[in-house]
C-alpha cells in the first residue's frame, strides 16, 4: 500500500487500540494511580508494522525480534495483541462489514441480486494435528497433506470481497462448503465457479468434458468466454496470497488461522480502494 494508505492504516488502529485501553482501564480498580511500569520499547506504529511486516514475510519471532530490537517473546506478543485489533478494524467482506446492521445487511444482499457473483476456495498446508481424529479430518487426499480450506466470494470486476469462509478442513468439497454457507445471500443470487460447483443450480459452471469424449468447438468457445469472465476470482485471491503467511505452511496456533485470513482478506480490500477508513484529521491549535 502507499505511505498516505499506511498513515491512515496506523491512525485507526492506534485509535481502536486507545479505545480499548480506556474500556480496560474502567474495569480496573487502582489502589495506585497509572502511568507506572515499565514503558514500552516500540512505539505503537513500530508494534503495527511489526505485525504486518509478519504477515507479509513470515518471518520467525525471533528474525522479527532482532530486526526489531526486542526479544522473540515480545515480538510474539505484540504480534497477537495487534491481531484481533487489525481484525475488527478490517472488515473481511462486505457482508461482514454491514451484517451488523440489519437494514443495511438487507440493502446489500438485494443490490448483489444485480450480479452474478464469482466463487472459489483454495487450500493451504498446515501443521499435522496431534490428535489422531483431527489428523484425519484435515488429511487433503488432493494435496496428500493436513491442509485448511478457505471459500472467497466477489463481485464480478473484482472490486470487493462480497463473503470469506476461512479454516474449514482441506478434505470438504466446493460444493459442500457453498451449500453450509449460501444462507447469507438472497436465495435468488446467482454465482460463477468452477467445475468443483457442478451439481448447484445456484452456480453456473462450464462444459465438462464427457466421458471418452470431447467438446465441440461452440462449447470450446463457451469455456474460454466464461474463464474470461471468472479469472477474477483467481486475481483476487493472488493478491491475498501475496501475504506468505496465507501462502505457505501455517505455523502459528491453527485456532487463529481464520482470524489471520480474515484480516488479510480486510487488509486487501483497503489496499484495493473497497474498504475506506476515516482520514486522519490533523490537531486544531488554538492561537
Amino acid at each position: 500500500m502507499d505511505y498516505p494508505e499506511l498513515k491512515v492504516l496506523l491512525y485507526n488502529a492506534e485509535q481502536l487500540h486507545h479505545k480499548k485501553q480506556a474500556l480496560l482501564e474502567s474495569k480496573k480498580i487502582r489502589i495506585i494511580s497509572g502511568g507506572g511500569g515499565r514503558k514500552p520499547k516500540l512505539s505503537l506504529q513500530e508494534q503495527i508494522i511489526l505485525t504486518l511486516v509478519y504477515f507479509r514475510h513470515l518471518t520467525t519471532f525471533q528474525l522479527l525480534g532482532i530486526q526489531f530490537g526486542v526479544s522473540e517473546s515480545t515480538a510474539n506478543d505484540t504480534f497477537n495483541y495487534w491481531l484481533p485489533i487489525l481484525k475488527d478494524l478490517l472488515p473481511s467482506s462486505l457482508i461482514e462489514q454491514v451484517k451488523k446492521n440489519k437494514s443495511d445487511y438487507e440493502i446489500v444482499k438485494e443490490i448483489l441480486r444485480e450480479y452474478e457473483l464469482i466463487v472459489d476456495s483454495y487450500e493451504q498446508v498446515r501443521e499435522r494435528p496431534g490428535d489422531n481424529k483431527e489428523q484425519e479430518k484435515y488429511y487433503s487426499g488432493k494435496s496428500s497433506k493436513h491442509t485448511f480450506k478457505s471459500q472467497i466470494i466477489i463481485l464480478p470486476d473484482a472490486s470487493d470481497i462480497v463473503d470469506v469462509i476461512a479454516g474449514e478442513p482441506g478434505p470438504k468439497s466446493d460444493i459442500t462448503l457453498f451449500r453450509e454457507n449460501r444462507d447469507i445471500f438472497d436465495p435468488q443470487q446467482k454465482f460463477k465457479g468452477d467445475l468443483g460447483y457442478q451439481g448447484e443450480e445456484l452456480i453456473a459452471t462450464p462444459i465438462k468434458t464427457p466421458r471418452n469424449g470431447q467438446l465441440t468447438r461452440e462449447q470450446k468457445k463457451e469455456n474460454q468466454e466464461f474463464s474470461a469472465k471468472r479469472i477474477f476470482i483467481e486475481h483476487r485471491i493472488r493478491s491475498v496470497k501475496i501475504f506468505r503467511v496465507v501462502q505457505e505452511r501455517f505455523r502459528l496456533n491453527p485456532q487463529k488461522y481464520d482470524q489471520v485470513i480474515l484480516t488479510i482478506c480486510g487488509l486487501v480490500r483497503f489496499r484495493i480502494g473497497a474498504l475506506i477508513l476515516p482520514p486522519k484529521i490533523p490537531p486544531i491549535f488554538s492561537s
